[in-house]
């Protein structure tokens, strides 16, 4: 499986509570703050569900 570095880029005042649960669930702490995950099914909906709070870059 691929790897993927995400990195939180927005900040999370104000958004819903649902947004911030799946952002501190990924392991970003705050903003500026990436973490590297296996791509699979589970963290591919984690990342749609953020979209515009995260910058994606696949990791060979």
């Amino acid at each position: 499986m691929s790897e993927v570095k995400i990195t939180l880029k927005k900040s999370l005042i104000g958004r819903k509570e649902d947004q911030i649960r799946t952002v501190k669930a990924l392991g970003l702490k705050h903003v500026g703050y990436s973490v590297v995950k296996t791509r699979d099914e589970a963290i591919n909906g984690m990342i749609n569900k953020v979209a515009h709070l995260v910058s994606v870059e696949d990791v060979k």
